[in-house]
């Protein structure tokens, strides 16, 4: 599956953050920064970029807002090899918060937003593009978007200076057909502009999907580390770059930062495939309720949970 055109963005601090309020220590980021340096990989999201006047720092580790200090405190003095990315929410950042990219260590802004957002998502991007920023628009829980919606959106985006579109799995609901179909989708309406994939794990299809996004012509990948992320998780970094055939990328050093510092957070933090989120996933759900019973005293009751989403539904 070599293609040049191909980038890998490694999420694993940002994506990752969302089950610990992004509370990595430096040692965590700055381990996890050496190993995508080492391992060849294109792009790092080191988290999110929000307004403090929204969230606070006595709750939320700085990773939910990459200060400049902070950044600086992680890639130190030395020649900066891998390119770093922040993702911004619609809603949760002012415009103001985002200096220039002169005075900033990121390279790219990432737009998040849902479909009814798409105006303000694009409004946000073309004022990072003005700023100096690489650019893309992260289109969210598109499993849930009606087709005349999803095509005025990609009407709206096909129209706008913004070079980098993310199909983005918010909800793990997608099998390889699906994607098929929507990166076809994508593409057409789409003309001249690069295509992402975001995907989530709560049916295991993740890698699956991501492959099918490769075959399918789509050149941005998403990946973490041990697949690490909010809910069921990604698609894991370390399958990814062991599935491309490109030589410049390196496992080694992903599986050596997987051992140092994702595993200890394993015992901590509950990611990946459990029966509450693979539920949320079959019924294209938001896990926020799979994630509040993980978090409970009551996590192995998964029967329990079962029977409670899906008593409205015809999964029996």
């Amino acid at each position: 599956m070599f293609r040049p055109e191909i980038k890998v963005i490694d999420c694993t601090v940002r994506d990752g953050g969302l089950m610990n309020k992004w509370q990595f220590d430096d040692n965590f980021v700055r381990k996890v920064y050496t190993a995508l340096t080492d391992a060849g990989v294109d792009y790092m999201e080191i988290g999110y970029l929000s307004s403090e006047t929204a969230f606070s720092r006595d709750e939320y580790g700085p990773w939910k807002f990459c200060a400049e200090d902070d950044l600086k405190r992680i890639i130190g003095n030395k020649e900066k090899k891998i390119k770093l990315s922040a993702m911004a929410d619609i809603g949760r950042i002012e415009y103001d918060d985002i200096r220039p990219k002169g005075e900033s260590s990121l390279d790219m802004v990432r737009v998040a937003c849902y479909v009814h957002q798409m105006d303000k998502a694009i409004n946000l991007a073309h004022h990072c593009m003005d700023k100096g920023y690489e650019t893309t628009i992260n289109l969210m829980a598109v499993s849930t978007v009606g087709l005349r919606e999803l095509e005025e959106a990609l009407d709206d985006l096909a129209k706008s200076r913004v070079p980098i579109i993310y199909l983005v799995d918010s909800f793990g609901a997608f099998y390889s057909e699906d994607i098929d179909v929507l990166a076809k989708k994508y593409m057409a309406s789409l003309p001249g502009k690069t295509i992402g994939i975001h995907a989530h794990n709560n049916q295991q299809l993740a890698f699956a999907n991501t492959i099918a996004s490769i075959i399918n012509g789509i050149n941005y990948l998403d990946a973490t580390l041990y697949g690490i992320g909010r809910g069921a998780g990604n698609c894991p970094l370390e399958l990814l770059i062991s599935f491309l055939k490109n030589p410049k990328f390196k496992v080694r050093p992903l599986v050596e930062a997987i051992e140092q510092e994702i595993l200890p957070w394993r015992k901590k933090i509950d990611w990946g495939y459990f029966i509450p989120y693979m539920v949320t996933g079959v019924l294209n759900q938001h896990p926020r309720t799979a994630m509040a019973h993980m978090e409970s005293d009551r996590k192995n009751e998964v029967t329990a949970y079962f029977d409670q989403i899906t008593e409205a539904t015809d999964l029996v």
